[in-house]
């Protein structure tokens, strides 16, 4: 099981996702809508209208996309993933 971000092309938020992760090391998935319906109909079907989306398990990890993301730290990510585990 991974962590996935959902993207889209030409977004400065999810590249500030995607880079935060690489620095704490953290492996994760790409699913890009711009090119994957499916990942596009599960982010609607959620109930999401922006993006990134960070999933792991396929729930949702932290609410409000890279800000969200940027506010926890590496510790608090893995602790997350820990608690979505089951």
């Amino acid at each position: 099981i991974m962590l996935v971000v959902y993207t889209m092309d030409s977004c400065i938020y999810c590249d500030k996702a995607k880079l935060y992760l690489k620095s704490c090391d953290i492996s994760f998935e790409e699913k890009n809508i711009s090119t994957d319906k499916q990942a596009k109909d599960f982010l609607l079907e959620e109930g999401h209208k922006t993006i990134p989306q960070i999933y792991y398990n396929d729930k949702l990890l932290v609410e409000g996309g890279a800000n969200g993301l940027l506010s926890l730290s590496k510790e608090k990510i893995k602790t997350r993933m820990e608690n979505l585990n089951g």
